[in-house]
């Protein structure tokens, strides 16, 4: 199926949002638009060929942001708050939402963007037909922590900052603090996905690898006990933290039948 790309850019409060649409050229009628919402240090254009292959495996449209100081939107005014997760759902999509005319929406979130698209099921109510949570954390676990140490490791070798600058600009040094200060930080040890998830209303597809090197399988199973809607839990064998690179055929289809059962 033929998609076209579109660029957009959204209004937040005075604030620029870089986004990017992909439409199938002949879209499903009164169906929703997936919106995506990446992860700690993700961006757009770190997606790479997943929005495209998506808006022609489901015939719907999808849009991609770029969160407030991530990618090419504009800078996050100071700190990351603790309660980063939760706005992003409760204030922040609800205006993307109105300021892209959108109706219904499915939310489809990777890693802390999962967390995310939970959030903002909670926040729209009947306005989300459906999340879907790929590697999501759901409260601070020892193995995420860890897995966030050696990243911080990594990102201190010579020419690894430059590398995230290529996606983030000038703006990498702060994304990367706002991932990796947050999550180490013991006065963030006690956050928890729990509140949001006994909101969600809607069908929920959670998707983790068991060899995710950022959380266990406790995360998703955590999610599939406690969400207020009906859920469907994969865990996929030998796969780690980006499921739709890694095993992509999988989760695509995956992805794709649990659409095919929402109600447009």
């Amino acid at each position: 199926m033929r998609v076209i790309e579109k660029e957009l850019s959204i209004q937040i409060e005075g604030r620029r949002l870089n986004a990017f649409e992909w439409s199938p050229a002949i879209p499903r009628d009164a169906a929703a638009t997936i919106l995506l919402f990446h992860d700690s240090i993700g961006s757009v254009e770190l997606w790479r060929d997943f929005p495209r292959k998506l808006a022609s495996a489901t015939g719907l449209t999808v849009i991609a942001y770029d969160r407030l100081g991530f990618g090419r939107s504009d800078a996050f005014p100071g700190k990351l708050p603790f309660t980063f997760i939760h706005d992003e759902g409760a204030l922040v999509t609800p205006q993307i939402c109105d300021a892209l005319g959108l109706g219904s929406i499915v939310a489809l979130g990777h890693s802390v963007g999962g967390g995310m698209a939970i959030a903002s099921a909670a926040a729209l109510g009947e306005r989300c037909l459906g999340v879907i949570a790929m590697s999501a954390q759901s409260y601070v676990e020892v193995i995420t922590l860890d897995g966030v140490r050696e990243a911080k490791k990594s990102f201190s070798k010579p020419g690894q900052l430059e590398r995230l600058a290529r996606y983030h600009g000038d703006k990498a040094g702060w994304a990367l603090s706002a991932w990796i200060d947050t999550w180490l930080d013991p006065a963030y040890g006690g956050w928890t996905l729990d509140a949001e998830l006994a909101q969600v209303q809607c069908p929920v597809l959670i998707i983790h690898g068991d060899t995710d090197e950022y959380g266990t399988t406790e995360h998703a199973r955590r999610i599939h006990e406690r969400v207020g809607g009906l859920s469907r839990l994969v865990i996929l064998e030998k796969c780690g933290h980006i499921p739709h690179r890694e095993q992509a055929e999988r989760v695509m289809g995956e992805i794709k039948d649990f659409i095919q059962q929402l109600r447009f």
